[in-house]
């Protein structure tokens, strides 16, 4: 099947996620799917092309300027792919039940609470659906963590060093996810992991990196109340960058079918 709207190749974090999801997701034409924190719309143009015109894809995301992005791009394209900006843990309990729920790279956003967030998503998938989430799981980037924490200790930065791993066991495990959909009445449930290495080079490049620093190394800093103490120490780390390497990161995709009855 030759698709108008494949997954971008130029994408080198929420594409490799999408693999994995659609891996997983059992799609088929005239599915209806909701897509949560759908972004700019990888992979809900890919999915929309796949359902075709007898489905439909309702993609919602809280930010509106990633929705105003993606209606640029649809244009007057996939008639039945619709963006609307919306928040996945507070959709109106009016919205219809859909055949497939999908979500790349959405479950770390379900917290603080991600069982009743999940529990609530469930609502809106038929009997007999398949809901498909993926997220960076526990272990994502360990050797970085683990960098930073041994420099933490040596330097005796007690608070730095317990705000990190405040941050890192609040992170999402795959066997979590596994535990919630079997607590949920979920059937045929895979839970499955895959790695992604990350490559940088060291400094500036490592500290700027376009996946590293968006929400991986900026918790780092957040564990510094001084940020002028917080960005010697990550120059340090990002001058080191030799002894945690490699840098990956586990794609974890976690797939559930609600009962028939």
């Amino acid at each position: 099947m030759n698709l108008s709207w494949p997954l971008p190749k130029n994408d080198p974090w929420s594409t490799p996620f999408a693999e994995v999801l659609l891996e997983h997701l059992d799609i088929f034409s005239g599915a209806t799917i909701l897509d949560i924190a759908s972004g700019g719309g990888i992979p809900a143009f890919n999915l929309a092309e796949k359902v075709g015109p007898t489905g439909k894809v309702l993609a919602v995301d809280i930010h509106h300027g990633q929705v105003l992005r993606a209606r640029s791009i649809l244009n007057k394209n996939l008639p039945w792919l619709q963006f609307e900006v919306g928040d996945m843990k507070n959709l109106p309990p009016t919205l219809s039940q859909f055949d497939r729920i999908t979500g790349n790279l959405s479950f770390m956003f379900f917290r603080p609470n991600r069982y009743e967030a999940l529990k609530q998503l469930l609502q809106f998938l038929k009997p007999g659906g398949q809901i498909v989430l993926t997220f960076p799981s526990l272990g994502t980037f360990d050797s970085l963590w683990q960098r930073i924490d041994y420099e933490m200790k040596i330097r005796e930065l007690i608070k730095e060093r317990k705000a990190l791993a405040e941050y890192i066991e609040e992170r999402p495990s795959a066997s979590q996810a596994k535990e919630w959909l079997e607590d949920l009445g979920m059937e045929k449930i895979v839970v499955s992991e895959r790695p992604l290495e990350i490559k940088s080079s060291s400094g500036r490049e490592f500290l700027n990196h376009p996946l590293l620093r968006g929400g991986f190394l900026d918790d780092a800093y957040e564990c510094f109340e001084d940020q002028v103490l917080a960005n010697e120490f990550m120059t340090v780390i990002s001058n080191d960058l030799p002894s945690f390497l490699p840098i990956t990161a586990q794609r974890c995709a976690m797939s559930g079918w609600m009962p028939k009855n």
